[in-house]
């Protein structure tokens, strides 16, 4: 059972790692284009936030 546990936080974290690695590629194109993306924060609002900002979130 223990083992399961491990398994599953050891996917966690590299589907984690995944998705921040797809985020940074996204927002480094779109700063390159000098382009916005569309973000949402954790109470549901929406806004377009320069790419440039948010790469700088990354670093």
């Amino acid at each position: 059972m223990e083992n399961k546990k491990k398994n599953i936080d050891e996917l966690s974290e590299k589907v984690l790692q995944g998705i921040t690695k797809a985020l940074k590629k996204l927002a480094e194109k779109s700063a390159a284009s000098n382009k916005e993306l569309v973000i949402g924060d954790k109470y549901g609002n929406v806004k377009r936030v320069p790419a440039k900002e948010l790469l700088h979130k990354f670093k």
